[in-house]
């Protein structure tokens, strides 16, 4: 299982949300790339960059910080975040984004995310299906749609769609355990999907529970940041496999 932290821009520096909530934001540092670089020097390979400020204007905003740690690391790096156009998306794999994920884009424009899978390939393209009681959520994930999650996630399958990025809302950001259970239930039900968990990871125990599951990837914020898995833990998790 790759093991994915994750670095939330809001005026160009590294904060963390409460369930994507804006009003509850922490800047955690001034400087994204040195946190970046710190992941790097303990052996970590990936990063789950999200522009939240792209997020709530619709547009892609922070890509001279995508640019930044591209070309100063070797992290491959997933870029999400207000990536509506396919103007924005150039921006992005031109800053040095490895993937984009796109998650209010496949809900809203589901021609042009269907585009982008086919012209890019399903390698570099990351559907971001993120939950509110099995229901997807977009725009920052400020409104909830009537799409129900596995459906959508099984629908966008037969697209091509080999890699999702499951949040389970409640969960993000309030480090009480990821949602095992959800998990189980997508895994179980679309087949083959490269799954990649994220929101409310707290502890390292969690990590090799994810792995059992057959999550594909973990995406870890907060509890990197409020010290609950240290980077050394992670550095030895990533040597172990």
């Amino acid at each position: 299982m790759r093991i994915i932290p994750a670095i939330d821009i809001i005026d160009g520096k590294c904060v963390r949300l409460s369930k994507g909530d804006y009003d509850t934001k922490i800047i955690y540092n001034e400087n994204p790339l040195e946190v970046a670089k710190s992941f790097e020097a303990h052996g970590i390979e990936y990063l789950h960059l999200v522009d939240l400020d792209g997020a709530k204007s619709s547009k892609i905003v922070n890509y001279k910080i995508l640019e930044q740690i591209a070309t100063q690391t070797s992290l491959k790096i997933d870029f999400g975040g207000g990536l509506k156009s396919d103007d924005d998306l150039r921006i992005a794999f031109e800053s040095g984004a490895n993937q984009i994920t796109g998650g209010s884009i496949a809900v809203k424009n589901r021609a042009i995310f269907e585009k982008w899978i086919s012209e890019y390939g399903s390698e570099k393209i990351i559907l971001g299906a993120d939950a509110k009681d099995e229901k997807i959520a977009v725009s920052g994930w400020l409104e909830e749609s009537n799409e129900d999650l596995v459906p959508f996630i099984q629908d966008y399958q037969s697209k091509g769609i080999q890699y999702v990025i499951c949040t389970d809302i409640a969960k993000d950001g309030m480090l009480e355990g990821p949602s095992f259970d959800l998990y189980s239930k997508i895994l179980g039900e679309a087949k083959e999907i490269k799954l990649i968990a994220s929101g409310g990871i707290s502890t390292f125990d969690e990590l090799p529970r994810l792995a059992e599951l057959g999550c594909e990837g973990t995406i870890i914020g907060k509890a990197i940041y409020e010290g609950r898995i240290t980077l050394k833990q992670l550095e030895d998790f990533i040597i172990r496999k």
